[in-house]
């Protein structure tokens, strides 16, 4: 009977949330530890349907750079980086297309429909959905977004599907690799979502590096540049945070940074009082 009592609790808990949420768009990117473990994936994939049932329209944007580095590697080809940035020429951005548009998007699409939701894959050509220039010279085909058309998206959520967004933008004769966390933050802005949430492979924004218990649950605009002189938000988090400041000031209501290691992550952070990682609001 305690048992019971415990699920019907944190069912009440979710009532408010799902209430707050329905019919409201949310974006989550997804990518990393998280993508390459085959539980959590299943984890997070079941958590997407789930929000989709109850009748919150997400948009799942993936990345998938260990499996691009794998495919690559099996051609021989070695991976390289500048500034954390993939230097993309004409072979690599090939291979790019092909692992995120083909073997992951499909992958995932077909995931969701095992687990009883409805998905259908997009990239950023569809439509002419992310539209780029090349960020530099040095990086290749490495895109820079200048515009964001949400139409196929809205067009998909209307229809009941769970977009399925693979971030290669259309460049005009060409096509560009954007980064996912870049392209997720100007989706959510152009779809006006309700939330953005960016899963990785650590808790969030640590007040001590070394010390996971040091947790910030919420950090205000006002307060990020204080904590970039402090040196706690520094180093891969830093882009993060930029998109999701990006996000919040133009419109999204709620920005989160989330392990996406944790089982169930999404739904405790969207549907909980307490959440696992830092919103940024």
């Amino acid at each position: 009977m305690t048992e019971h009592l415990k699920r019907v609790e944190m069912l009440t808990e979710a009532l408010p949330y799902i209430q707050e949420y329905k019919d409201d768009i949310v974006v989550v990117k997804y990518g990393g530890a998280a993508m390459a473990n085959g539980s959590l994936k299943e984890n997070i994939i079941s958590d997407l349907v789930l929000l989709q049932l109850i009748g919150i329209k997400v948009v799942l944007v993936h990345g998938g750079g260990p499996e691009i580095n794998d495919v690559l590697k099996k051609i021989g080809k070695e991976p390289h980086f500048v500034d954390g940035m993939r230097v993309t020429d004409a072979d690599t951005i090939d291979v790019v297309q092909m692992v995120l548009c083909g073997k992951i998007g499909k992958e995932l699409t077909a995931l969701i429909g095992r687990q009883g939701g409805r998905a259908i894959g997009l990239s950023g050509m569809d439509g002419s959905m992310i539209r780029a220039v090349q960020k530099n010279e040095q990086l290749g085909y490495v895109g820079e977004i200048t515009d964001i058309d949400p139409t196929i998206v809205l067009d998909a959520l209307d229809n009941g599907y769970l977009p399925v967004v693979s971030t290669i933008a259309d460049g005009g004769d060409c096509v560009y690799n954007i980064n996912a966390d870049i392209a997720a933050s100007r989706l959510a802005i152009a779809l006006k979502a309700k939330k953005l949430m960016l899963l990785t492979d650590v808790r969030g924004i640590l007040r001590d590096h070394t010390d996971e218990n040091s947790l910030l649950p919420t950090v205000a605009l006002h307060e990020v540049p204080r904590l970039i002189a402090d040196g706690i938000i520094t180093g891969g988090m830093m882009p993060k945070v930029d998109c999701c400041v990006q996000a919040v000031r133009e419109g999204v209501a709620r920005t989160h940074i989330i392990d996406g290691r944790i089982p169930h992550a999404v739904l405790v952070e969207l549907l909980s009082d307490t959440g696992v990682g830092t919103m940024i609001h």
